[in-house]
């Protein structure tokens, strides 16, 4: 798809309150700790769809607070959730919020303060190789591929030469794996004779750049080009799909995970990205959350790409001409 006309997020106007530092006594469940909202060290899980952005929040927040040490440990949405239930870390970030269950176990260990925190939005990303001029797709072929129904590039464009669909996710037990079952497939599993999980969402593109027949999920701020300050610019080896929530996809009614198709809710698959805390310690858990829906943290987002729960936005038009 070419189109000459984008939309640009520009501006930012941030209003955002911290969490309460103050109410709940300390839980036994944490005790020995001795961090506080800006210093000491604690781990921390993320699914690792979010690790380009996660990055940068903790690279920035480590610098802000010289005393403060933050790790991320990057691995599977599940794998990050029962690490929090399995009290190891006390903050997690994913693309889902607490379950009434995992709430009302917290609750019995003593957690009153667990809460589902959102932070920023994303989109679900489809990439295909450079050489695949089928580039725009509905939510239901997206579907049909995930359940099996279609299962070469021809069941979905008549005129493809291009063999089986190759469907590559990050890993099985991913929040991308999870949004496809749950909002693609509406709870259904996926059962497509040709899938891979591979381990991260970096292997997923180094996949597609070699594969010409294949398509990956990922999520969206992986394919942020730096360089670009309008935000509209995706990794050059590879090609994102245009996404379409009619019937039938042309370029006028399908969209690419650009900011602006986020903010005006165009693009089809959003997610909202989470900060799951079970910290009533109230001590560096809080203390980066805080920091990453403060306006500070906020704007990061918002520089990368993603869409930030809090604040204002200014929109402008911008003319992109193609080579």
């Amino acid at each position: 798809m070419n189109k000459h006309l984008f939309y640009s997020l520009v501006g930012l106007l941030l209003v955002v309150g911290a969490l309460s530092s103050c109410g709940e006594k300390k839980q036994r469940k944490d005790a020995g700790r001795t961090d506080t909202t800006t210093s000491g060290a604690i781990q921390f899980a993320s699914d690792d769809s979010f690790s380009p952005i996660i990055d940068e929040q903790v690279d920035i927040f480590n610098l802000t607070f010289p005393k403060a040490e933050v790790t991320p440990i990057y691995t599977s949405e599940t794998e990050a959730v029962k690490q929090l239930m399995d009290e190891k870390i006390f903050l997690a970030i994913t693309s889902r919020s607490f379950t009434k269950n995992e709430l009302n176990i917290l609750l019995s260990k003593g957690y009153k303060s667990a809460k589902s925190v959102p932070i920023a939005y994303d989109g679900l990303a489809l990439i295909i190789n450079k050489q695949n001029q089928d580039t725009c797709i509905t939510v239901k072929d997206i579907a049909r591929i995930l359940g099996g129904e279609a299962k070469k590039w021809s069941d979905v464009y008549p005129n493809s030469k291009r063999g089986e669909i190759e469907v590559v996710f990050d890993n099985p037990q991913s929040s991308t794996v999870r949004y496809a079952q749950d909002s693609i497939l509406g709870g259904k599993p996926i059962s497509s004779p040709n899938i891979q999980a591979l381990e991260k969402s970096a292997e997923v593109i180094n996949y597609v750049e070699k594969t010409p027949n294949a398509i990956g999920i990922i999520g969206s701020n992986w394919l942020n080009d730096k360089r670009d300050s309008t935000n509209v610019t995706f990794n050059k080896n590879i090609r994102v799909m245009s996404v379409s929530r009619m019937d039938t996809a042309t370029p006028y009614n399908s969209w690419k995970p650009y900011q602006y198709y986020l903010y005006n809710d165009n693009y089809p698959l959003i997610r909202t990205i989470y900060a799951l805390l079970n910290d009533s310690f109230r001590g560096l858990p809080t203390g980066f959350t805080n920091f990453i829906t403060s306006p500070k943290g906020q704007l990061i987002f918002f520089r990368a790409s993603l869409l930030p729960v809090y604040g204002d936005m200014t929109v402008r038009q911008v003319n992109v001409k193609s080579e």
